[in-house]
């Protein structure tokens, strides 16, 4: 577009000013990735989830706490100044569908029943875990009122309120004793439905 002997001179004039130019854009750019690495050594590592979480070696623990496991002496051991066989038991009975909280004395003879339709969940929401832990939170606060303290808990069948019901009767205040899964198992299942032909 320009003859060559004026794109020549404009080079010539220009290009101390362009060189100029340069050093000092790289100077800049220097300064800014210096800065960024200040201020990257300056942040806190990443969190990779780990901050706070020990290693724990769990036969020493177990070494320490020998009487964990149920033994011949259990019956008549205390917890909470209550002998184990006097506690009474908090049976949760989980399906898909519901759960059941059932507080019955040492011998089995219930005092407080709960399930989630009772505590006004209805249709699909009985099944979920949020209706399992408010209505353990519920029967957990009966209990207290009659003067419950600690209980046993008996859990039996498969469901999302297992853990949640579990959780809410020690956010109710009741301290839990043991913990036993009853849940029923089939040594011989039903057979299998027919392959899917595709």
């Amino acid at each position: 577009m320009f003859p060559t002997r004026l794109c020549s001179g404009i080079e010539r004039l220009c290009g101390t000013y362009i060189n100029k130019l340069c050093i000092s854009t790289t100077a800049v750019h220097c300064r800014e990735v210096e800065d960024r690495r200040l201020m990257l050594r300056s942040m806190p590592a990443l969190d990779e989830g780990t901050v706070g979480e020990k290693a724990i070696d769990i036969d020493t623990q177990l070494a320490q706490k020998g009487d964990i496991f149920p033994d011949i002496n259990t019956p008549t051991r205390l917890f909470y100044g209550i002998p184990f066989k006097d506690i009474p038991i908090c049976n949760i009975k989980v399906s898909k569908n519901n759960t059941i909280l059932c507080l019955t004395d040492a011998k089995g003879v219930p005092k407080l029943t709960r399930s989630c339709g009772v505590e006004g969940f209805k249709h699909t929401k009985k099944g979920t875990n949020i209706a399992a832990q408010a209505t353990a939170i519920s029967i957990g606060l009966q209990a207290k009122e009659q003067g419950y303290r600690t209980v046993r808990v008996r859990v039996g069948g498969l469901g999302p309120g297992r853990m949640s019901a579990i959780k809410g009767l020690q956010m109710s205040g009741l301290n839990i004793a043991s913990i036993t899964d009853g849940t029923k198992v089939s040594w011989n299942p039903p057979r299998p439905r027919k392959a899917k032909k595709l």
